[in-house]
């Protein structure tokens, strides 16, 4: 392995730590981050003359911490004096809080989540420290300019800094009152990492596995929370198949078309189990409704065994929670698939969903199932000039080319078509 892919694995793999470990120990966002962003520097000039370390992660933290202290020395003002005398005595491991959760990672997540921050802010600010993602592709997400999420990233600093917003996990009483903020954060934090939209060379599964790591934690602190358990159970029955949702080349791989013998089978099991004990508590929520549908998809043997009329019903359920255009074509899906496609059909023009490509790549994968095979190409290729990304173009271009070049009609396969939203 060369230097330059080493420090990019550590990026992925220990950016969160090593941010959130400045932070606990400064208090100061900006200095965390700037000291990170310094010692991977470092690390890209050092290490093809010293080696890779063995710890790369130890490496990083202290090199950052380093930094942080070469900083503080040079200002004047008390607070940094404090900070700097901090930082020459600092412990290894974090001591516990009345918590008793360690986690710097879980510790950030809670601090970015509380109840003082709007929940775009709280969102935004997480993916920035603990994912590492860059401000341009967190306003991407958002869908706003990179400098409108600048600007909402140095408030939300700021408000943290002069709030005194503490770095903790906070008293069990308190939990209730951020859980849903913190859910959402993991929620999107593995969506980042899992995404197979992207392509394998965009892919961040590490970001899918701390994820789980943090939502197990998290289960474990609060153990008779149903979402908690009912998110640990989504994520693990949908990292299950992480290594089949794309091709070698990129090009995105449908669930019916997936290698199921591929899938794994311990982390299905697992996830099961936690969705039947979140269950049993008899207080549904959105998180283990998707987490039922992910289970009724990874249960079935074959594309042709899934239950779709269940999987329709549950989608039903989900809309109640989360009343969404999306819930609404997931569902669209399901019932054409239980119905037939004319059934489908009628509830996709129900829907506006103006430059969403997964609207007309549905009614397109309906049409074809119907034999409609010149219409169907119409329909993808207007999905294909609305798809994000190349992955994604790839995958319709190909069933562009599927539906328009068979003689006497399209290109069947079981379980067509695939749900438009099937990972969280």
């Amino acid at each position: 392995m060369d230097v330059e892919t080493a420090v990019a694995e550590a990026f992925r793999e220990e950016w969160g730590q090593v941010v959130a470990t400045l932070i606990r120990i400064t208090g100061d966002w900006d200095l965390a981050e700037e000291c990170a962003q310094e010692a991977f520097a470092l690390a890209l000039r050092t290490w093809p003359r010293d080696g890779v370390p063995k710890r790369p992660g130890a490496w990083l933290t202290t090199a950052a911490r380093h930094r942080a202290t070469d900083r503080l020395r040079r200002e004047t003002a008390g607070a940094a004096k404090l900070r700097e005398a901090a930082l020459m005595h600092v412990r290894e491991e974090p001591e516990s809080d009345d918590s008793g959760v360690t986690d710097d990672r879980l510790r950030l997540i809670f601090t970015c989540c509380h109840p003082a921050l709007a929940t775009e802010a709280q969102v935004a600010l997480a993916l920035r420290t603990l994912a590492g993602l860059s401000t341009a592709e967190i306003a991407r997400a958002f869908l706003v300019p990179e400098a409108t999420m600048s600007q909402r990233l140095v408030r939300v600093k700021r408000k943290i800094r002069h709030a005194g917003i503490p770095y903790r996990v906070p008293p069990a009483h308190l939990l209730p009152e951020r859980t849903a903020a913190v859910l959402g954060v993991l929620y999107l934090t593995f969506n980042e990492g899992y995404s197979a939209s992207a392509g394998p060379d965009l892919q961040r599964p590490d970001l899918a596995a701390e994820a789980v790591r943090l939502a197990r934690v998290l289960a474990r602190l609060m153990p008779d929370e149903p979402e908690v358990l009912g998110l640990l159970a989504l994520l693990l029955v949908q990292h299950a198949r992480r290594a089949t949702r794309a091709g070698s080349d990129g090009e995105l791989v449908p669930l019916e078309e997936q290698d199921r013998t591929r899938w794994d089978a311990g982390e299905i099991a697992e996830g099961t189990r936690i969705l039947e004990t979140a269950l049993r508590r008899r207080q549904p929520g959105p998180y283990q409704i998707q987490a039922a549908i992910a289970a009724c998809h990874a249960t079935a043997a074959t594309p042709a065994d899934t239950d779709w009329a269940q999987i329709a019903g549950l989608y039903g359920e989900l809309r109640k929670h989360v009343p969404s255009a999306v819930v609404e074509l997931n569902r669209a899906v399901a019932i054409g698939m239980a119905d037939g496609p004319l059934a489908g059909l009628a509830l996709l023009d129900e829907l506006t969903m103006d430059g969403y490509h997964l609207l007309p790549a549905t009614r397109a994968d309906f049409l074809r199932r119907l034999g409609r095979d010149a219409e169907a190409a119409d329909w993808y290729a207007k999905a294909r000039d609305l798809a994000p990304t190349d992955a994604e173009r790839a995958y319709l271009t190909r069933r562009i080319s599927e539906t328009v070049s068979v003689p006497g009609g399209p290109v069947r396969r079981s379980g067509e078509p695939r749900p438009p939203e099937e990972s969280p």
